[in-house]
């Protein structure tokens, strides 16, 4: 895959990510929910960015987990670079370019949102704000897809959770976790093609 081409996927999931993000915050107040199907609904959450809700405790730790994903675009993008010069596999070069636009949407989150929209409880975000909620830096990741494919309660003798009354799939997230996923599904179900032995 060529460089451009890369480059198109990387501003399609982008964009993609970017308007459903501000289509969410614009039309939807913190915590509604639109049921699509039974099992697919649009539920606006914000968290701070990491993988299930998880936060770094601390004055400043946003601003290192934002940092952090910074340098961490900037290694992916010399990875995605690298593998498009030395020719590697087509597999391996959709996986980085998924990969780093995902991670790309989310720190735009991170670093923007807190600067160009209002707070998103009780009321909708208007966007460029002149009473913006956070700083640089600062801003919320959007999410908004949610599957609850399955609820109901688990048999007693089921360990650990048995009896307890339980939703799956509970992850609610967004397009750029979406392409990571399916970068990182690439990389790992598509091994072989990704990394190819060579004699």
């Amino acid at each position: 895959m060529s460089l451009p081409k890369a480059y198109f996927l990387i501003f399609l999931v982008l964009i993609v990510d970017q308007l459903s993000k501000i289509y969410v915050k614009t039309n939807f107040v913190l915590g509604e929910e639109v049921v699509v199907f039974d099992w697919f609904r649009i539920h606006f959450i914000e968290n701070e960015g990491m993988a299930w809700g998880t936060k770094i405790p601390g004055q400043y730790g946003k601003l290192i987990l934002t940092v952090f994903r910074i340098f961490a675009v900037f290694g992916i993008a010399y990875w995605l670079s690298d593998s498009i010069k030395k020719r590697h596999s087509n597999y391996l070069i959709v996986a980085i370019a998924l990969i780093f636009a995902g991670a790309a949407g989310n720190i735009i989150d991170s670093v923007f949102y807190g600067i160009i929209f209002d707070d998103s409880h009780g009321n909708l975000a208007t966007l460029f704000s002149p009473e913006p909620y956070g700083t640089w830096f600062h801003g919320l990741v959007v999410d908004m897809f949610y599957f609850p494919l399955w609820r109901g309660t688990l048999p007693a003798w089921f360990p650990v959770w048995g009896g307890e009354e339980v939703s799956f799939f509970n992850a609610i997230f967004n397009f750029a976790d979406m392409a990571i996923s399916t970068g990182v599904g690439i990389l790992l179900f598509f091994n072989k093609r990704a990394f190819p032995k060579t004699a």
